[in-house]
């Protein structure tokens, strides 16, 4: 999962974003209404988290754009995280788009929690993913391939936590550069095949991720 930060104060972000990346997300950051939109206008973000005090505009006018603004990539879940905690300013939120409404100082795994919720919106699958022999807890950070527990790197667990949440998606390079690398990542997709070359050891055989040739790699055993 590929998550924006909207974020002014630089202390903040930073310790939101190492937290995050340690829960294995890719995170960017943005300080400013300018910067949230260059993000927005080449990145489509899984969840944006946005800050409504920003130092050149109100972040809530940029949340109400994402629905119309044909130069936004509108993420697929929007969270404001902000310090104005009235209930007209929660319900202000809520209307103009955002999906959930965090207020702070807040708990950070509580923020954790809420993106892993929003996470699982809209899909059939609770905390626990499940493909075949494959079991992952999204809360424990934990995979199993049967009875046997993987030791993923972050990297390789956020991978398979993309593939697990899209069985039978076919998924190019650089759709896995988008959503498990952030901005700093290296813009070759030599990285993806490695972390993915990893992975595929590591779970082991009969191989579950299947590659799709000049087209990307699918979760789901070859065909007999």
């Amino acid at each position: 999962m590929r998550i924006l930060i909207v974020e002014d104060d630089p202390d903040l972000a930073e310790l939101v974003a190492l937290g995050l990346r340690n829960e294995s997300y890719a995170v960017d950051l943005a300080a400013t209404c300018q910067e949230a939109e260059e993000a927005l206008g080449t990145t489509a973000y899984d969840v944006a988290c946005f800050d409504l005090s920003l130092p050149d505009g109100d972040g809530l006018d940029l949340v109400r754009r994402l629905g119309r603004d044909p130069g936004l990539h509108r993420p697929r879940r929007t969270l404001v995280l902000t310090a104005r905690d009235a209930v007209a300013d929660r319900v202000a939120g809520l209307d103009a788009g955002a999906d959930d409404y965090l207020v702070k100082p807040f708990h950070f795994t509580e923020l954790v929690a809420r993106l892993r919720a929003l996470g699982r919106r809209g899909d059939d699958h609770g905390s626990i993913l499940r493909f075949g022999e494959l079991t992952l807890d999204l809360t424990a950070h934990r995979v199993w391939r049967s009875d046997v527990e993987l030791a993923l790197t972050s990297r390789e667990y956020a991978m398979l936590r993309y593939f697990m949440q899209r069985p039978g998606a076919t998924l190019s390079a650089e759709d896995l550069l988008e959503h498990v690398w952030d901005a700093h990542a290296n813009p070759f997709t030599a990285s993806v095949r490695v972390i993915l070359s990893r992975l595929r050891r590591k779970l082991g055989d009969p191989p579950l991720i299947v590659t799709i040739t000049n087209v990307g790699y699918r979760l789901g055993r070859p065909p007999s």
